[in-house]
């Protein structure tokens, strides 16, 4: 994938009015040469699920997949991210040599032993912290839209969105942040702001990004917070709100 499919770090979805697939989950971070054993095999292109890769202090990983659900990978030893927490789009099965179960007893999490066919990451971040005023200059005042989408979703103290807006023929790298302060009454009310840094154009294209809360002041894993989201659309002011969990 060129450098100009990539828009302030994210991983670009070529736009399809008809079918809307993600056209470029084939991409070349695709880590297909190491994630399957038969050449034979067949592997699915369409992600099965959208993960957080934990790595462990043993050098391997795990991957959240819901607020109860952790994959436990058999055939990758090591996280292709290092030491990076981040947001992914997997491809997986269930790798029937393993068994399902409880962790700790706990009916509450449970545990999966999987195969991975593929992993994409996702581009993600933490907030930001307002400048006050200057914010639509420090940040951008763009428009973007948030897609309803499967991938749009608040879990595991993430925010992960799919958003669509245009760019122009210079293919300079837009910005994306997530602005916290903005309401000192309550800490989970953001801003989404977006620089096109002069490169807006007539052409629509989707990306993923994603924002990691979990480190916020405040924040539990005991409790349900309600996160506001505010954003500037090509039809104006959008407000929506997530429920969500932090990381157990």
């Amino acid at each position: 994938m060129k450098k100009s499919d990539f828009i302030y770090g994210l991983k670009l979805l070529v736009f399809m009015k008809k079918i809307g697939l993600f056209a470029t989950i084939i991409g070349a971070t695709l880590l297909l040469s190491s994630c399957w054993d038969d050449s034979d095999d067949y592997v699915d292109v369409r992600p099965t699920g959208l993960v957080t890769v934990y790595p462990q202090t043993d050098g391997g990983f795990n991957m959240q997949l819901d607020d109860r659900t952790v994959l436990y990978p058999t055939n990758l030893k090591t996280s292709p991210y290092k030491d990076k927490v981040v947001r992914a789009l997997v491809n997986f099965t269930d790798d029937p040599r393993g068994e399902r179960q409880d962790i700790d007893g706990s009916e509450d999490i449970v545990k999966r032993y999987v195969k991975v066919n593929w992993m994409d990451s996702i581009r993600t971040k933490t907030p930001v912290y307002t400048t006050g005023k200057d914010d639509a200059l420090v940040y951008g005042d763009d428009p973007i839209d948030i897609m309803r989408d499967w991938v749009t979703v608040a879990e595991d103290g993430f925010i992960t969105l799919r958003v669509r807006t245009t760019w122009g023929p210079y293919h300079k790298p837009h910005r994306l942040n997530l602005v916290s302060g903005t309401n000192p009454d309550d800490p989970f009310e953001f801003v989404l702001r977006h620089d096109a840094q002069g490169d807006m154009g007539m052409e629509f294209g989707d990306a993923l990004i994603a924002f990691n809360l979990n480190d916020m002041a405040n924040a539990s894993s005991s409790d349900e917070i309600t996160v506001k989201l505010n954003w500037e659309s090509f039809n104006g002011p959008k407000k929506l709100e997530f429920k969500l969990r932090m990381h157990k």
